[in-house]
């Protein structure tokens, strides 16, 4: 017995050798570089979230010039006091200079913000355009200093992802490393931008890289938290959001309430985003019609912006008096309803003119609003079993917010460090997980994914269904002297039918046509002017289509589960 227990203590002590020499073996050889990254994403996280406060700042500067107050909380209040014409015409100056702005930064008039990002993610190996981005951040800032109705989490994201695009076309990042270095600064802008570190950190990994990576964790934390710290040092730890104490959830009784609210918010979280696109559709065809230059459509917009806010000054900026007032409970049914209704369509008008913004800020006030209304009924129809008004707007505030971002785990967090109160997470969660499940049906999942389908960009279905565009034909094909090239025989006689594909397109283009003529290679060519013969380059088969797809699928699978 004794000599079996010494046999096993010497195996065990050379188990143990063997595993601290391999472990420091992966040390020395992996150690510099992992630290290397981490470090990296501690400077990315830094630079992201002083950019992300330098926009807030920048914000507060002018609005507290152009409006004249420095009490920026109580900023519509002071509004009510301005002279009519002023409110008018400063959102249509303002919309002006965006628009000769976004014409002088970008070729097509529009804003970049989170729904890019999750494009240059998706597509671009963690890339974006820098140019356009840094100019929509310049807008956005324009727009909601002088009386937009949006918000400021779009623009920082974007402009923070410019940040790490920069960094990685430097370093040259492959795609795994780009996209976590986007992750990085977006988690740094969304912390330093609301001092919401967990949430920022989910938000990144849930809404932008898509994926939960183990790898990604790590280097997103240590971001987020540099964002937030940046965050602390300017604003401290207080909660932009402070809640009333009384009122407390009678979660067998009240709970059933929540779910209703639930499915009120997803269909209001539709109404918005359904609001902001059909918006966006008649403006375009307005323009078209009346011929309008598109650097005069954001003043347009502005304009009627500014003869709105004559009458209801909540609309404009963030909203944050507003938002508060609402979770606090002070606003009457009526008013509550009625300013849901009119920041819809000020946030449609906003975005639809192409000024710049965000949606996740305006989402929150008009589900602050739409959870106190429905909470003002709820508790004046069942008072002895209900708690307060102000719980059913903290509800409704996550749940109109998660469904139009589409990120029910990030936001039910971001609204807990918002307002400081983890007490009602069950019913948050409640009113969340019902109105993201109707309205991810209603829409292609998101606000974002669904802005990113209307340009064809098919993401909202997972990678199989983007993944072909990010492979171009010609990377695959076999050319004229391949050793097993095509036939030029059959690739003329299959040009003259019509059956090619151009050599600058990706997968996508070329697989519909393998499925359609059953052929087992298409011509590749490029195409003359008017009149000139197309110019055969080789021809991609059907075997090494496949073969790159599966490529493409297995590395997609090998990052999102390392």
């Amino acid at each position: 017995m004794i000599k079996q227990v010494k046999l096993f203590a010497l195996r065990l002590r050379s188990f143990g050798r063997a595993t601290l020499s391999n472990g420091w073996k992966l040390w020395r050889e992996n150690a510099s570089s992992q630290l290397q990254f981490w470090c990296l994403a501690l400077v990315i996280g830094v630079a992201s979230g002083f950019a992300a406060l330098l926009f807030r700042k920048g914000i507060e500067t002018l609005q507290a010039s152009l409006y004249g107050t420095d009490d920026l909380a109580h900023l519509h209040s002071f509004a009510q006091t301005l002279p009519w014409y002023w409110i008018l015409l400063l959102p249509a100056v303002g919309g002006l200079v965006v628009g000769v702005v976004l014409n002088w930064f970008t070729h097509d008039g529009r804003v970049r913000s989170v729904a890019d990002v999750i494009e240059g993610a998706a597509l671009w190996e963690g890339r974006v355009e820098r140019r356009a981005g840094l100019g929509s951040a310049l807008a956005s800032l324009i727009t909601l200093s002088t009386g937009g109705s949006s918000g400021r989490e779009g623009p920082v994201v974007h402009l923070a992802a410019v940040i790490s695009s920069w960094v990685s076309v430097r370093i040259g990042a492959n795609g795994i490393t780009g996209r976590d270095l986007l992750g990085c600064a977006v988690a740094a802008a969304v912390s330093a931008s609301f001092n919401a570190p967990i949430a920022g950190a989910l938000f990144a990994l849930e809404v932008v890289l898509r994926h939960f990576a183990v790898h990604a964790f790590a280097p997103i934390a240590i971001a987020s938290v540099a964002g937030t710290v940046i965050n602390r040092i300017e604003y401290g730890g207080v909660t932009e959001f402070v809640l009333p104490a009384e009122g407390s959830l009678a979660f067998y009784v009240e709970l059933p309430a929540f779910l209703i609210l639930g499915l009120l918010c997803g269909f209001v979280a539709v109404v918005l985003m359904r609001a902001i696109f059909w918006s966006d559709d008649l403006g375009t065809a307005l323009q078209q019609k009346m011929h309008l230059p598109k650097v005069l459509r954001p003043a347009l917009a502005g304009l009627m912006l500014g003869a709105i806010a004559i009458a209801f000054p909540h609309i404009i900026g963030v909203g944050y008096e507003t938002t508060s007032a609402a979770l606090t409970g002070i606003l009457p049914l009526h008013v509550a309803i009625l300013y849901a209704v009119v920041k819809v369509a000020a946030v449609a008008i906003t975005m639809a003119g192409r000024m710049g913004g965000g949606v996740f800020s305006p989402a929150l006030m008009v589900g602050a609003l739409t959870g106190l209304a429905f909470g003002i009924i709820a508790t004046a129809i069942f008072p002895d079993v209900s708690g307060s008004e102000t719980l059913y707007a903290l509800a409704g505030m996550g749940a109109v917010a998660a469904a139009v971002l589409g990120a029910p785990i990030s936001t039910t967090l971001i609204v807990f460090e918002l307002t400081g109160d983890w007490q009602t997470g069950i019913a948050v969660m409640a009113a969340v997980s019902l109105s993201t499940a109707l309205a991810s049906r209603l829409v292609d999942r998101s606000f974002f994914l669904t802005q990113l389908e209307r340009r064809n960009i098919h993401l909202a279905a997972g990678p199989q269904a983007y993944l072909l565009s990010t492979v171009r034909v010609a990377k695959v094909m076999r050319d004229r002297e391949h050793a097993r090239a095509a036939d030029e025989e059959h690739c003329w006689e299959l040009i003259e039918r019509g059956t090619y594909v151009d050599g600058n397109t990706t997968l996508d283009a070329a697989m519909p046509i393998f499925e359609a003529t059953g052929e087992a290679f298409i011509p590749v060519v490029t195409l003359g002017g008017e009149g000139d013969p197309p110019e055969l380059w080789g021809a991609i088969f059907h075997v090494d289509a496949l073969k790159a797809f599966n490529k493409a699928l297995s590395e997609t699978a090998a990052e999102e589960h390392s």
